[in-house]
């Protein structure tokens, strides 16, 4: 996930909507409370990080009570770890823009940005991101180790771990974590029992191995992997051990999503043959186009490790020149320093893994979760560098499908970095469509079999929102594109219990929840996996301009 700064809340709500709420009340027909049983009686699972409700909704005013949609809770409620449960000691591998970010969601935060949070609360009365912060519960964890091969993101990361009491300026701090400039002699360190791992693309799969192989349990950034030959051998690895494995897809933890599972579960969409999501920004920040350090130079950083040895540049040639596709790499020499890859990496495949792996698998991943959709059957893609004609090598304009055949389902994935024109996630069924972000709307199709008899009696209005599901709100006022895109989604904050919580924090508790008790992670090996094998055909398949298709039996990407 990019950088959130200066994201800003309004004031937080939790409620259940009906159509044209704010209209005058009138009497509830008997077909309506008839159709809205249907989806009334699905209940919460529980999938979240230690469940969702601990108590039904308020009844709304006016005796409306009977148009809720009303959803059973799991009754495991959100408690705090408590104070005599061993601590976990962690290590952070990257402490840039995600580790930062996942830092804060562990509970540390520089004393700089807890005193900008501070003013932002001083300023605006419903900006309570400070709040929200301070009230977060101790994981229980140490922050015993810090590796980065940029000095400042260390010395960050640094203070961050040793700001215990999560104060300003001035504050009282606790031990330094100790830096370490080599990531495997962090994996060697005894004080060291799980790592946290927010380094570029293409470390992602070799630190996540070399982790697991010290005996480290593990939370990789997405995506998975830079390569396909990574995604196998980390699968097996992590899956020999006994070590537990989250990917950061923090939106397993996004409540809507779960709401969405279980109406879809519920058959209440009908037959599903179309997915649309996509990704529009219109920033250079949201393009990847990152600011570049001031002290960022030769003696800051350091470029040899960023880039990683001879052996495994030339594996990765290697690589890339079988599946013919070496013209990607480049054009500038590896061995050549530049700031501008080292800060905004994410624009070459030397280093990233473009559209797919970044953005693309947010969205795929949300869906894989409401829809269980695995692996494709076939990926086709097309696109190309259209707008930010810098120098870079992955596109800025992406457009991938994916076919289903057997649930005779496309999964249409659609991105431009150029335009920041609205446009939700839609699941598109024979008798109703669902729109999923941070809230969840159904529509009716007017063609729908399943309501027919409903929609000819008028009881059903096909075109109007029939059903709305909104949590909270918190996208006012964003400063930018990139970060309105993860708000609209859901991606930064959930609600559980009608307290609002940052997702990223709920998927990092989770992990050590495992850790402590056991269990399986919301976003494990096999959801990782599949993850992994779907970017990668996708880009492939743009890479080579071909289909791409998935061979179950065999567990293998061929070409069309």
């Amino acid at each position: 996930m990019d950088n959130d700064k200066n994201l800003s809340n309004e004031k937080d709500t939790n409620k259940e909507e009906l159509p044209h709420e704010n209209a005058p009340k009138r009497p509830v027909s008997e077909g309506r409370r008839d159709a809205l049983k249907a989806i009334a009686t699905v209940p919460v699972l529980g999938a979240m990080a230690y469940g969702i409700y601990k108590k039904r909704r308020n009844e709304m005013n006016n005796n409306r009570a009977s148009e809720m949609f009303r959803f059973k809770s799991d009754e495991r409620p959100m408690t705090p770890i408590a104070s005599d449960e061993n601590i976990v000691r962690v290590g952070i591998i990257g402490a840039g823009i995600r580790g930062s970010q996942l830092l804060r969601g562990l509970g540390f935060a520089t004393p700089e940005y807890v005193e900008e949070l501070k003013q932002q609360s001083l300023k605006d009365s419903k900006n309570t991101r400070y709040a929200d912060f301070m009230e977060q519960e101790d994981l229980r964890i140490q922050l015993t180790a810090v590796c980065d091969v940029f000095d400042n993101h260390a010395y960050d990361g640094i203070k961050a771990g040793a700001n215990i009491h999560r104060e300003g300026v001035n504050g009282t701090y606790g031990p330094e974590p100790k830096r370490y400039l080599n990531y495997k002699e962090l994996l060697a360190a005894d004080d060291v029992d799980a790592v946290v791992i927010a380094s570029p693309d293409h470390w992602h799969g070799t630190m996540a191995m070399d982790a697991i192989k010290a005996g480290k349990h593990v939370y990789l950034e997405k995506p998975m992997t830079w390569t396909v030959p990574e995604t196998y051998a980390l699968r097996d690895i992590v899956k020999s051990s006994n070590r537990v494995f989250q990917l950061g897809h923090q939106n397993r933890q996004i409540e809507a999503y779960e709401r969405a599972r279980e109406i879809i579960e519920k058959g209440l969409l009908g037959p599903i043959s179309l997915v649309e999501t996509g990704t529009n920004r219109n920033d250079p920040n949201g393009a990847w186009v990152y600011a570049i350090h001031p002290d960022g130079n030769e003696k800051t950083i350091d470029w040899k490790q960023f880039e990683g040895d001879p052996d495994r540049i030339k594996e990765y040639m290697d690589y890339m020149t079988s599946a013919g596709l070496a013209k990607y790499v480049g054009p500038d020499p590896r061995d050549k320093f530049s700031l501008e890859r080292f800060f905004r990496w994410r624009c070459w495949w030397d280093y990233s893994t473009g559209l797919s792996g970044d953005l693309l698998t947010h969205e795929y991943d949300a869906m894989n979760q409401i829809l269980k959709l695995g692996i494709p059957d076939s990926a086709v893609s097309s696109g190309g560098v259209y707008f930010f004609k810098d120098g870079r090598t992955v596109p800025d304009v992406l457009q991938t499908a994916f076919e289903y055949k057997d649930r005779g389902t496309t999964f249409l994935y659609s991105a431009t970095l150029a335009s920041q024109y609205d446009r939700p996630r839609k699941i598109m069924g024979h008798d109703a469509t669902m729109e999923v972000g941070s809230t969840l709307t159904i529509t009716i199709d007017p063609r729908s079999e399943q309501y027919k008899e409903k929609i000819e009696k008028g009881i059903i209005k096909p075109g109007e929102p029939f059903y709305q599901y909104i949590p909270g709100r918190s996208v006012d006022a964003v400063s930018s594109a990139t970060e309105l895109y993860f708000a609209k989604r859901g991606l930064l904050y959930s609600y559980v219990g009608g307290k609002r919580y940052d997702t990223t924090f709920l998927h990092l508790k989770e992990w050590l929840s495992c850790i402590r008790h056991g269990g399986t992670p919301a976003c494990g090996i096999d959801q990782a996996f599949q993850e992994a094998i779907t970017a990668h055909m996708g880009t492939r398949a743009y890479l080579e301009g071909r289909t791409m298709y998935w061979d179950a039996e065999k567990e293998e990407i061929t070409r069309g």
